[in-house]
């Protein structure tokens, strides 16, 4: 961050060196040059444009799809909290504030009546839930989103609409630098114990075939499908990420502290001593063998950034110069 570590405009909390490992499920990062926690959306507005232009900016959430590299992030790093976790149900509609928990909110929404409940098994929060395009049992962010608020990397504060966001499978083009602050969601109505027990029995099913007590950042890869798993009976594997892995005999393979998942083969796992280099490593190694196997790319869906700790190389990332078979 050129040596910046001051916020003279902020009112929120700024934390110089902050060790990322903290502050993401997989407990793995080294420190980023400033955290900066905003205290509401004007103190963010103002810190954003006052900072210099050549400062990086990168939002994050609550860290559940993410692997900060083992060297840090040259960057300021902003994690909404108090003040941006809100959620509020008028008729069919809910707004949630960016760092509300995609959990709470379909909580909430389901007790006031309002099918959400897609997002009771999503990891994270409606920022993240927004710029992936979270999905599960059929049903994607850009079906329910009505518009979403940001503050651009300049300091203004715009609404971005579902045609502006473009969304696509785990994607979406949200404005380099883009923190988003808020979201309405649109959808529909229903009983709130028939929404609870059908929320009831999708963490039952979660809970059977993921490894939720464990050290995760949810699906490492994008189904090659792309399409989320549709939770009905007649839902096709073939092109599951889980099943391509398996299919190349990498369920439960190690690198180091990182494991992809003996109980679901697309997660990828902490089991108490993995750097960010073998998470990363265990990744790539990973898209490798599955192509050798399947002629399949995968791609990532977890989010990597930062440097590698001092004195290391990058970790190489697998890209085959053959393209054919590949999607």
């Amino acid at each position: 961050m050129t040596g910046q570590t001051e916020l003279p405009n902020a009112r929120g909390a700024v934390t110089p060196g902050r060790e990322m490992a903290g502050l993401t499920w997989l407990r793995v990062g080294g420190p980023a040059d400033v955290l900066f926690q905003p205290a509401d959306l004007m103190d963010l507005s103002v810190v954003l444009k006052a900072l210099p232009a050549d400062v990086p900016v990168f939002p994050m959430g609550v860290g559940s799809n993410l692997i900060v590299r083992d060297g840090g992030l040259r960057a300021l790093v902003i994690r909404l909290g108090r003040g941006f976790n809100g959620i509020s149900v008028q008729g069919n509609r809910v707004t949630a504030g960016a760092a509300a928990l995609d959990a709470h909110v379909a909580r909430k929404a389901a007790e006031a009546g309002v099918d959400l409940t897609f997002l009771r098994t999503i990891p994270g929060s409606v920022g993240g839930a927004v710029r992936m395009n979270a999905g599960c049992y059929g049903t994607y962010t850009a079906d329910v989103l009505v518009d979403a608020k940001a503050v651009l990397r300049t300091g203004e504060i715009v609404t971005l609409t579902p045609e502006t966001l473009n969304f696509r499978y785990r994607q979406s083009d949200l404005p380099e630098g883009a923190v988003l602050v808020e979201a309405t969601f649109e959808a529909p109505n229903g009983d709130p114990a028939a929404l609870q027990a059908r929320m009831d029995e999708q963490l039952a099913a979660r809970d059977r075939s993921q490894p939720t007590k464990d050290r995760s950042a949810g699906s490492t890869f994008r189904n090659p499908a792309g399409f989320s798993s549709t939770g009905r009976a007649d839902d096709v594997h073939d092109l599951k990420a889980w099943k391509v892995i398996d299919d190349a005999g990498l369920r439960g393979h190690t690198i180091g502290g990182a494991q992809m998942s003996g109980k679901h083969s697309n997660f990828m796992i902490n089991t108490g001593t993995a750097t960010a280099e073998d998470l990363e490593s265990l990744g790539e190694f990973v898209r490798k063998k599955v192509y050798e196997t399947s002629r399949i790319k995968l791609e990532w869906e977890i989010m990597r950034v930062g440097e590698p700790a001092p004195g290391r190389q990058p970790i190489p990332t697998f890209e085959d110069e053959t393209t054919d078979g590949a999607p």
